[in-house]
Parts: structure tokens; C-alpha cells; sequence
């Protein structure tokens, strides 16, 4: 068993790249979760059992290089699969009165915490991770119109490295355990070809009228409607067995 307690460096890193090149490298492949933790045990890909012991703050990110051997030319890196992350971009609220600048952060704070979706605020931007289906979280925004509120989703490795250790356990780590709630609050009518037509760039059209849920999977647009209430039918699955997409899978809405 190899025991890691602080890691060498990342393959980012020039001096990495070019060690890295020609070498020999394992894999050990971390969930999202598992990533935020200080202290794991797991296998490589290769069978080689890596013991993490890591400082209180620090956390391990994708591309760490947690063992290497000279002689042999062979690495241990770390392979983590993020979530995709909502973006909200607040930029451009602050064109806006005082009165309302508070009156938008209130209403996009109030509509985020009626879905019990965790998220950081940094610099203007808030981020959320997938907590449910992609076109779940675009219908919830659509559905709200924030005027002056855009919105787009990214890579979550393109969010890690902007967060401290403490935003991204609250970001990507949670309670070490993938949100098992896909009940959507978006009140609104929500056709089929509206979240059919949403894409990733946070574009979308929705309808105020009934509750409604969007369809729980890009793949399947099925859904059972009993007058004008959509209700998913299925079950949660973990983020690691989907890729690491948080979401994917099949959820029930209320």
C-alpha cells in the first residue's frame, strides 16, 4: 500500500508535462465526492492501493500527481469526474438602482433556495452544481425570467480551480453524498417542446400557468400527464455511475 500525504504536483504544471511525457501512468479514479475528502483508501486503476492522508484544508484536484518513481518512470494521477455547474452571471446588475439590485438578488437567492440547491457566490457569479437534469435547472431559471440574470453551464473543472477548499467540498462535496432529491419547485406550465428547444447556454421559453415539471433526462422525453401535472417516474442514481454527471438518471417529481 502507498501512503500519500501531500501531492507532488499536478500535470498542468510545466515541469509535470514534460516529466509525464514519455512515463508510464495509473489512474486513480476519485467521484466528486470521494475528492473531498481528506482521508480515502482506494485502488488504482492498475490495482495499486493508495492510502490519501492530506492536511485539513487541502483536497485533492484533477490531474495531481500523488506518487512517482524516477527509476521506473511511472506515475500515480489523480482522475476526478466533476459535475457540470450552473452558472449565473450577476455582472450586470450592477447597471441597476440599489433598490433593485437587491430586490433581483433576493428573488434569484429565494428561487435557489426553494430548490435546495447548494451554491457559492465569487466575484458576481454564483455557482450550482448539477443537481438535477440539465433541463430541469434551465425550465427552474426559464421559468423565473430573472431580468438582468444570465445563465450558462461549464465543465466543473472549469469552476475547481477558481474555489477554496471550502467552496468547493460546499460546491462539489455536499454531505459526501450525491443529491438524491430531484423534486423541481418551478412553478410555471412548461410545454414539451420548451425545454425540448433549452440549450446549454441557458436559452429556453416557458409559460407562467400550472405546476409543472420538466422531462427528468435529455434522452427520454417521456412523461406521464394527468391534466396539466408532469410527474417523472423512476429512480436516483449516483453521479459515478452515469460519468460523473450529476443528474443523469431517472428521478421523481412531485
Amino acid at each position: 500500500m502507498h501512503i500519500v500525504e501531500t501531492v507532488l504536483g499536478n500535470i498542468k504544471d510545466e515541469a509535470w508535462k514534460d516529466r509525464l511525457a514519455e512515463a508510464e501512468i495509473d489512474l486513480l479514479e476519485l467521484s466528486q465526492w470521494d475528492a473531498q475528502k481528506n482521508r480515502l483508501r482506494k485502488d488504482t486503476r492498475n490495482g495499486q492501493t493508495v492510502a490519501v492522508s492530506l492536511d485539513r484544508d487541502t483536497f485533492l484536484r484533477d490531474g495531481d500527481v500523488l506518487l512517482w518513481d524516477d527509476g521506473e518512470n511511472r506515475a500515480v494521477v489523480c482522475n476526478i469526474d466533476l459535475c457540470d455547474v450552473l452558472v449565473v452571471d450577476l455582472s450586470d446588475l450592477r447597471k441597476l438602482p440599489p433598490e433593485q439590485f437587491i430586490e433581483r438578488c433576493v428573488q434569484l437567492g429565494h428561487a435557489l433556495g426553494n430548490q435546495h440547491w447548494p451554491a457559492v457566490v465569487q466575484d458576481g457569479f454564483v455557482y450550482v452544481p448539477l443537481a438535477v437534469n440539465r433541463l430541469v435547472m434551465n425550465s427552474v431559471m426559464n421559468t423565473h425570467h430573472f431580468a438582468d440574470i444570465s445563465f450558462r453551464f461549464v465543465p466543473g473543472a472549469e469552476i475547481a480551480d477558481k474555489l477554496d477548499p471550502s467552496q468547493a467540498r460546499r460546491l462539489f462535496g455536499g454531505t459526501e453524498q450525491p443529491m438524491q432529491g430531484g423534486h423541481s419547485h418551478a412553478h410555471g406550465h412548461t410545454h414539451a417542446g420548451d425545454a425540448a428547444s433549452a440549450d446549454g447556454a441557458g436559452h429556453g421559453h416557458s409559460h407562467h400557468g400550472d405546476h409543472a415539471h420538466g422531462p427528468e433526462s435529455e434522452d427520454e422525453g417521456n412523461r406521464h400527464e394527468h391534466h396539466h401535472h408532469h410527474h417523472g417516474h423512476g429512480h436516483p442514481h449516483r453521479c459515478e455511475e452515469h460519468g460523473g454527471h450529476c443528474g443523469h438518471g431517472h428521478r421523481h417529481h412531485k
